[in-house]
Protein backbone atom coordinates (compact mmCIF):
# COMPACT_ATOMS: atom_id res chain seq x y z
CA UNK A 1 0.00 0.00 0.00
CA UNK A 2 1.28 3.32 -0.92
CA UNK A 3 0.33 6.29 1.31
CA UNK A 4 1.08 9.61 0.18
CA UNK A 5 3.82 11.87 2.31
CA UNK A 6 2.57 14.94 3.99
CA UNK A 7 5.80 16.87 2.33
CA UNK A 8 5.29 15.81 -0.82
CA UNK A 9 2.87 18.84 -1.88
CA UNK A 10 5.04 21.37 -0.03
CA UNK A 11 8.21 20.00 -2.36
CA UNK A 12 6.54 19.58 -5.28
CA UNK A 13 5.55 23.43 -4.87
CA UNK A 14 9.15 24.70 -4.93
CA UNK A 15 10.72 22.81 -7.59
CA UNK A 16 12.26 24.66 -10.60
CA UNK A 17 12.95 27.86 -8.18
CA UNK A 18 16.61 28.09 -8.45
CA UNK A 19 17.10 26.15 -5.18
CA UNK A 20 18.56 22.64 -4.83
CA UNK A 21 16.11 20.68 -2.70
CA UNK A 22 17.38 18.95 0.03
CA UNK A 23 15.51 15.60 1.34
CA UNK A 24 17.02 14.25 5.45
CA UNK A 25 15.54 11.15 6.82
CA UNK A 26 16.95 8.19 8.27
CA UNK A 27 17.12 5.05 6.05
CA UNK A 28 14.01 2.92 5.11
CA UNK A 29 11.97 5.98 6.40
CA UNK A 30 10.90 6.29 2.56
CA UNK A 31 13.00 8.88 0.87
CA UNK A 32 13.40 7.08 -1.91
CA UNK A 33 9.69 5.96 -2.44
CA UNK A 34 8.76 9.60 -2.29
CA UNK A 35 11.28 10.99 -4.80
CA UNK A 36 10.10 8.19 -7.16
CA UNK A 37 6.76 9.34 -7.09
CA UNK A 38 7.80 12.85 -7.63
CA UNK A 39 9.94 11.41 -10.39
CA UNK A 40 6.77 9.41 -11.83
CA UNK A 41 4.81 12.90 -12.43
CA UNK A 42 7.72 13.97 -14.55
CA UNK A 43 9.44 11.21 -16.69
CA UNK A 44 10.70 13.17 -19.06
CA UNK A 45 14.33 14.57 -18.83
CA UNK A 46 14.60 13.04 -15.13
CA UNK A 47 17.10 10.74 -14.21
CA UNK A 48 17.28 9.12 -10.37
CA UNK A 49 20.63 8.56 -8.95
CA UNK A 50 21.17 5.84 -6.63
CA UNK A 51 24.72 7.18 -4.96
CA UNK A 52 25.37 4.09 -2.89
CA UNK A 53 26.43 2.85 -6.60
CA UNK A 54 30.59 3.56 -6.98
CA UNK A 55 30.21 4.48 -10.25
CA UNK A 56 27.67 7.15 -9.88
CA UNK A 57 29.96 8.59 -7.32
CA UNK A 58 32.71 8.42 -9.18
CA UNK A 59 30.54 10.38 -11.92
CA UNK A 60 29.76 13.05 -9.92
CA UNK A 61 32.85 13.57 -7.43
CA UNK A 62 35.72 15.99 -8.31
CA UNK A 63 33.75 16.81 -11.85
CA UNK A 64 34.01 20.22 -13.58
CA UNK A 65 31.14 21.44 -15.32
CA UNK A 66 31.48 20.65 -18.38
CA UNK A 67 32.39 16.78 -17.18
CA UNK A 68 28.67 17.21 -15.35
CA UNK A 69 26.91 18.44 -18.06
CA UNK A 70 27.79 15.27 -20.27
CA UNK A 71 27.37 13.13 -17.94
CA UNK A 72 23.59 14.51 -17.18
CA UNK A 73 22.91 15.23 -20.75
CA UNK A 74 19.90 16.83 -21.25
CA UNK A 75 17.84 16.26 -17.88
CA UNK A 76 16.04 18.71 -16.34
CA UNK A 77 15.61 16.57 -12.49
CA UNK A 78 18.00 15.35 -11.14
CA UNK A 79 17.83 13.00 -8.19
CA UNK A 80 20.67 11.92 -6.30
CA UNK A 81 19.39 9.13 -3.35
CA UNK A 82 21.96 9.30 -0.77
CA UNK A 83 23.90 11.82 -1.74
CA UNK A 84 26.03 12.01 1.37
CA UNK A 85 27.83 9.19 -0.13
CA UNK A 86 29.84 11.56 -3.07
CA UNK A 87 32.74 13.46 -1.71
CA UNK A 88 32.16 17.10 -1.38
CA UNK A 89 28.58 16.77 -2.35
CA UNK A 90 28.35 20.04 -1.60
CA UNK A 91 31.17 21.91 -3.70
CA UNK A 92 29.26 19.68 -6.05
CA UNK A 93 25.97 20.99 -5.93
CA UNK A 94 27.02 24.68 -5.59
CA UNK A 95 28.97 23.91 -9.16
CA UNK A 96 26.06 22.13 -10.57
CA UNK A 97 23.15 25.48 -8.98
CA UNK A 98 25.47 27.87 -10.39
CA UNK A 99 26.36 26.31 -13.98
CA UNK A 100 23.11 24.67 -14.67
CA UNK A 101 20.59 27.23 -13.10
CA UNK A 102 17.47 25.83 -15.06
CA UNK A 103 18.18 22.13 -13.59
CA UNK A 104 16.49 21.38 -10.04
CA UNK A 105 18.16 18.67 -8.26
CA UNK A 106 17.06 16.72 -4.98
CA UNK A 107 19.47 15.39 -2.96
CA UNK A 108 18.51 12.86 -0.14
CA UNK A 109 20.60 12.28 3.13
CA UNK A 110 20.26 9.27 5.45
CA UNK A 111 22.19 11.78 8.39
CA UNK A 112 21.71 15.22 8.72
CA UNK A 113 25.76 14.85 10.00
CA UNK A 114 26.94 13.84 6.93
CA UNK A 115 25.23 15.83 4.10
CA UNK A 116 24.13 19.32 6.10
CA UNK A 117 27.86 19.61 7.10
CA UNK A 118 28.76 18.67 3.43
CA UNK A 119 26.47 21.36 2.22
CA UNK A 120 25.91 24.23 4.62
CA UNK A 121 28.71 26.67 3.57
CA UNK A 122 28.82 25.73 0.06
CA UNK A 123 25.11 26.18 -0.55
CA UNK A 124 24.16 29.24 1.85
CA UNK A 125 21.03 30.93 0.34
CA UNK A 126 20.94 28.09 -2.67
CA UNK A 127 18.38 25.12 -0.99
CA UNK A 128 15.33 24.41 0.33
CA UNK A 129 15.40 21.76 3.14
CA UNK A 130 12.76 19.37 4.36
CA UNK A 131 12.77 16.31 6.95
CA UNK A 132 10.90 12.82 5.89
CA UNK A 133 10.20 10.74 9.37
CA UNK A 134 8.67 7.58 10.08
CA UNK A 135 4.92 7.76 8.65
CA UNK A 136 2.79 9.79 11.05
CA UNK A 137 -0.80 8.75 12.44
CA UNK A 138 -2.13 11.94 10.24
CA UNK A 139 -0.83 10.28 6.97
CA UNK A 140 -2.41 6.70 7.72
CA UNK A 141 -5.45 8.90 8.55
CA UNK A 142 -5.77 9.42 4.87
CA UNK A 143 -6.19 5.74 4.06
CA UNK A 144 -7.52 4.39 7.37
CA UNK A 145 -10.94 5.64 9.50
CA UNK A 146 -10.87 7.20 12.89
CA UNK A 147 -12.10 4.19 14.12
CA UNK A 148 -9.20 1.78 12.12
CA UNK A 149 -6.70 4.30 13.37
CA UNK A 150 -7.97 3.72 16.86
CA UNK A 151 -8.00 -0.01 16.46
CA UNK A 152 -4.34 0.30 15.23
CA UNK A 153 -3.32 2.72 17.91
CA UNK A 154 -1.96 0.00 20.36
CA UNK A 155 -0.46 -1.68 17.87
CA UNK A 156 1.23 1.18 16.12
CA UNK A 157 2.78 2.11 19.88
CA UNK A 158 4.85 -0.88 20.28
CA UNK A 159 5.91 -2.11 16.53
CA UNK A 160 6.47 2.08 15.37
CA UNK A 161 5.68 4.06 12.27
CA UNK A 162 8.26 2.90 9.55
CA UNK A 163 6.66 2.08 6.44
CA UNK A 164 7.82 -1.46 6.08
CA UNK A 165 6.80 -2.35 9.47
CA UNK A 166 3.10 -0.80 9.06
CA UNK A 167 2.82 -3.19 6.33
CA UNK A 168 4.65 -6.27 6.93
CA UNK A 169 2.27 -8.41 8.90
CA UNK A 170 3.76 -11.34 10.89
CA UNK A 171 7.31 -10.30 9.54
CA UNK A 172 6.92 -7.11 11.16
CA UNK A 173 9.04 -7.69 14.42
CA UNK A 174 12.04 -9.72 12.79
CA UNK A 175 11.95 -6.53 9.92
CA UNK A 176 12.23 -3.77 13.18
CA UNK A 177 15.04 -5.85 14.41
CA UNK A 178 16.55 -5.13 11.46
CA UNK A 179 15.86 -1.84 11.04
CA UNK A 180 17.13 -0.84 14.91
CA UNK A 181 20.19 -3.00 14.08
CA UNK A 182 21.27 -1.02 10.95
CA UNK A 183 21.13 2.58 13.07
CA UNK A 184 23.75 1.28 14.44
CA UNK A 185 25.94 -0.04 12.42
CA UNK A 186 25.26 1.20 9.05
CA UNK A 187 25.08 5.04 9.46
CA UNK A 188 26.24 5.58 13.34
CA UNK A 189 29.70 3.98 13.50
CA UNK A 190 30.36 4.99 10.42
CA UNK A 191 30.03 8.37 10.88
CA UNK A 192 33.57 9.70 13.06
CA UNK A 193 34.78 6.08 12.08
CA UNK A 194 33.37 5.38 15.77
CA UNK A 195 34.54 2.05 16.63
CA UNK A 196 32.64 1.38 19.86
CA UNK A 197 29.60 -0.22 18.84
CA UNK A 198 29.14 -1.75 22.48
CA UNK A 199 28.93 1.12 23.95
CA UNK A 200 26.56 2.66 21.38
CA UNK A 201 24.18 -0.16 21.98
CA UNK A 202 24.68 0.12 25.81
CA UNK A 203 23.77 4.16 25.47
CA UNK A 204 20.89 3.68 23.76
CA UNK A 205 19.53 0.65 26.00
CA UNK A 206 20.11 2.96 28.66
CA UNK A 207 18.03 5.96 26.66
CA UNK A 208 15.09 3.67 25.82
CA UNK A 209 14.66 2.44 29.39
CA UNK A 210 14.63 5.91 30.57
CA UNK A 211 12.35 7.65 28.18
CA UNK A 212 10.38 10.25 30.52
CA UNK A 213 12.49 10.71 32.66
CA UNK A 214 14.99 13.57 33.01
CA UNK A 215 18.56 12.55 31.75
CA UNK A 216 21.69 13.00 33.55
CA UNK A 217 24.66 12.54 31.03
CA UNK A 218 26.98 11.60 34.45
CA UNK A 219 24.87 8.91 35.04
CA UNK A 220 24.39 7.73 31.48
CA UNK A 221 28.35 7.84 31.54
CA UNK A 222 28.63 5.25 34.12
CA UNK A 223 26.26 2.99 33.22
CA UNK A 224 27.80 2.03 29.95
CA UNK A 225 31.38 3.22 30.81
CA UNK A 226 32.39 6.02 28.75
CA UNK A 227 33.19 9.57 29.89
CA UNK A 228 31.15 12.06 30.25
CA UNK A 229 31.94 13.75 27.13
CA UNK A 230 32.04 11.20 25.13
CA UNK A 231 28.53 9.85 26.23
CA UNK A 232 27.40 13.89 25.03
CA UNK A 233 28.77 12.98 21.50
CA UNK A 234 27.97 9.97 20.91
CA UNK A 235 24.09 11.30 21.94
CA UNK A 236 24.47 14.25 19.32
CA UNK A 237 25.20 11.93 16.73
CA UNK A 238 22.48 9.93 17.39
CA UNK A 239 20.35 13.10 17.00
CA UNK A 240 21.81 13.99 13.84
CA UNK A 241 21.11 10.51 12.44
CA UNK A 242 17.23 10.95 12.86
CA UNK A 243 17.41 8.34 16.10
CA UNK A 244 16.23 10.43 19.57
CA UNK A 245 16.09 13.89 20.08
CA UNK A 246 15.77 15.84 22.82
CA UNK A 247 13.78 18.00 25.39
CA UNK A 248 15.68 20.94 27.22
CA UNK A 249 13.41 22.10 30.34
CA UNK A 250 11.05 25.37 30.01
CA UNK A 251 12.49 28.28 32.77
CA UNK A 252 11.85 31.29 32.38
CA UNK A 253 11.33 32.86 35.77
CA UNK A 254 11.65 30.57 38.75
CA UNK A 255 14.31 29.51 40.64
CA UNK A 256 13.47 26.09 41.73
CA UNK A 257 12.44 25.43 37.70
CA UNK A 258 14.89 22.46 36.53
CA UNK A 259 17.36 24.39 33.88
CA UNK A 260 19.96 21.70 33.01
CA UNK A 261 18.73 18.18 33.04
CA UNK A 262 16.64 17.34 29.59
CA UNK A 263 14.81 14.31 28.44
CA UNK A 264 15.75 12.53 25.18
CA UNK A 265 12.70 10.22 23.33
CA UNK A 266 12.82 8.31 20.28
CA UNK A 267 11.23 8.99 16.80
CA UNK A 268 10.41 5.93 16.58
CA UNK A 269 8.67 3.62 19.72
CA UNK A 270 9.40 0.40 17.69
CA UNK A 271 13.14 1.04 17.18
CA UNK A 272 12.81 2.03 21.17
CA UNK A 273 11.08 -1.17 21.74
CA UNK A 274 13.47 -3.25 20.15
CA UNK A 275 16.79 -1.85 21.37
CA UNK A 276 15.12 -3.35 24.69
CA UNK A 277 13.92 -6.35 23.11
CA UNK A 278 10.20 -5.82 24.65
CA UNK A 279 7.43 -6.25 22.20
CA UNK A 280 5.20 -6.76 24.58
CA UNK A 281 1.50 -5.54 24.02
CA UNK A 282 0.66 -2.51 26.16
CA UNK A 283 -1.52 -4.79 28.44
CA UNK A 284 1.73 -6.82 29.82
CA UNK A 285 4.09 -3.58 29.74
CA UNK A 286 5.42 -1.94 32.66
CA UNK A 287 6.19 1.09 30.63
CA UNK A 288 3.22 1.91 29.06
CA UNK A 289 2.69 5.68 30.38
CA UNK A 290 6.18 6.54 29.23
CA UNK A 291 5.70 4.49 25.82
CA UNK A 292 2.45 6.56 25.45
CA UNK A 293 4.34 9.71 26.20
CA UNK A 294 7.39 9.26 23.98
CA UNK A 295 4.61 8.00 21.16
CA UNK A 296 2.65 11.45 21.14
CA UNK A 297 5.49 13.83 21.41
CA UNK A 298 7.40 12.10 18.16
CA UNK A 299 3.84 12.46 16.45
CA UNK A 300 3.35 15.85 17.40
CA UNK A 301 7.26 16.72 16.08
CA UNK A 302 6.16 14.87 12.39
CA UNK A 303 2.52 16.81 12.53
CA UNK A 304 4.60 20.22 12.70
CA UNK A 305 7.29 19.48 10.33
CA UNK A 306 4.82 18.06 7.71
CA UNK A 307 3.26 21.42 8.56
CA UNK A 308 6.02 23.71 8.29
CA UNK A 309 5.24 24.47 12.04
CA UNK A 310 8.31 26.03 13.83
CA UNK A 311 7.82 25.94 17.58
CA UNK A 312 10.26 25.78 20.17
CA UNK A 313 10.16 22.18 22.17
CA UNK A 314 10.55 21.73 26.04
CA UNK A 315 9.38 19.94 29.41
CA UNK A 316 8.44 21.73 32.56
CA UNK A 317 9.29 20.38 36.28
CA UNK A 318 10.31 22.24 39.30
CA UNK A 319 12.52 20.63 41.66
CA UNK A 320 9.12 19.87 44.05
CA UNK A 321 8.53 17.54 41.51
CA UNK A 322 5.49 19.64 39.73
CA UNK A 323 5.88 19.44 35.65
CA UNK A 324 4.01 19.28 32.23
CA UNK A 325 5.26 16.70 30.07
CA UNK A 326 5.75 19.05 26.90
CA UNK A 327 5.66 22.89 26.19
CA UNK A 328 5.62 24.25 23.18
CA UNK A 329 6.50 27.78 22.30
CA UNK A 330 6.13 30.17 19.27
CA UNK A 331 5.65 33.29 18.53
CA UNK A 332 5.31 34.29 22.79
CA UNK A 333 2.20 31.93 22.60
CA UNK A 334 2.78 29.25 25.60
CA UNK A 335 1.16 25.57 25.04
CA UNK A 336 1.52 23.11 27.88
CA UNK A 337 0.37 19.47 27.23
CA UNK A 338 0.43 16.51 30.00
CA UNK A 339 0.05 13.40 28.45
CA UNK A 340 -1.54 10.65 29.69
CA UNK A 341 -2.76 7.04 28.59
CA UNK A 342 -6.01 6.54 31.68
CA UNK A 343 -6.58 9.40 32.99
CA UNK A 344 -10.02 11.24 31.79
CA UNK A 345 -9.31 14.52 33.96
CA UNK A 346 -6.43 16.95 34.98
CA UNK A 347 -5.71 20.21 36.33
CA UNK A 348 -2.85 22.41 35.19
CA UNK A 349 -0.25 23.15 37.89
CA UNK A 350 -1.40 26.68 39.32
CA UNK A 351 2.11 27.67 39.88
CA UNK A 352 2.85 27.05 35.89
CA UNK A 353 -0.30 29.67 35.18
CA UNK A 354 0.61 32.16 37.83
CA UNK A 355 4.10 32.29 36.33
CA UNK A 356 3.03 32.09 32.60
CA UNK A 357 0.05 34.17 32.40
CA UNK A 358 -1.83 33.74 28.82
CA UNK A 359 -0.44 30.31 28.65
CA UNK A 360 -2.44 27.36 28.15
CA UNK A 361 -2.67 23.40 29.79
CA UNK A 362 -3.65 20.35 28.05
CA UNK A 363 -4.72 16.84 28.67
CA UNK A 364 -3.96 14.68 25.58
CA UNK A 365 -5.30 10.99 26.04
CA UNK A 366 -6.81 8.07 24.37
CA UNK A 367 -9.78 10.05 24.08
CA UNK A 368 -8.79 13.15 22.23
CA UNK A 369 -5.43 12.49 20.99
CA UNK A 370 -6.45 12.50 17.53
CA UNK A 371 -7.13 16.34 17.94
CA UNK A 372 -3.32 16.86 18.56
CA UNK A 373 -2.20 15.05 16.35
CA UNK A 374 -4.72 14.35 12.88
Amino acid sequence: MLIKRKIQESIEKNLFKRKIIIIYGARQVGKTTLVRQILKKRPENSVYLNCDEPDIRAAFAGKTSTELKAFLGGAKLVILDEAQRIKDIGLTLKLMTDSFPKLQIIATGSSSFDLSNKIIEPLTGRKYEFYLYPLSLEELAQTYTALEVDRLLEQRIVLGMYPEIVFSGRDAEGKLKSIAQSYLYKDILQFQNIKNAEAVEKLLQALALQIGNEVSYNELAQMTGIDKNTAASYIRVLEQAFVIFRLGPFSRNLRNELKKLRKIYFYDTGVRNALINNLNPLNLRQDTGALWENFIISERIKRNRNHNVEKNIYFWRTREGKEIDYVEESGGQIGGYEIKWKNDTYKAPKLFMETYPGSTVKLVNKKNYRDFLI
